[in-house]
């Protein structure tokens, strides 16, 4: 979770968990601003109705997370940051496989379990 959103929070968790070869895509969000110190950053302007700057956009993450917030609302109607990354995961996976049938990509994900939960560790409120 993350309680501010300025480049003094933000930056910090993004040299943490992003790898330093990454080339960036975001908008113009002043935060953002010294990522170009680290990383190659591409800005698109949308207040400047700018959307595409080369081969850099931001269209398809903001589509992901535009899926991800409506099957939240519309499907679990809300979500516990204990487990709030198994649901962004389930999306990914979703999504990342959207071009091919249920039952594909319901065998694929029967593939993938590794492990179970149980009762007690979904629920306990300790994380």
């Amino acid at each position: 979770k993350v309680a501010r959103v300025g480049a003094k929070d933000l930056i910090p968790l993004i040299d943490k968990h992003v790898d330093p070869s990454t080339h960036i895509m975001s908008d113009e969000w002043t935060a953002y601003t010294g990522l170009s110190d680290s990383y190659e950053h591409s800005v698109v302007n949308h207040g400047a109705k700018s959307y595409v700057v080369g081969n850099s956009y931001t269209n398809t993450i903001e589509g992901f997370w535009s899926i991800l917030k409506r099957g939240i609302f519309g499907i679990y109607h809300s979500v516990s940051t204990k487990h709030i990354d198994r649901y962004v995961k389930e999306f990914e996976f979703r999504y990342n496989n959207r071009d091919i049938s249920d039952q594909g990509r319901f065998n694929k994900m029967l593939k993938l379990c590794e492990n179970r939960i149980t009762y007690t560790e979904l629920i306990n409120k300790a994380s």
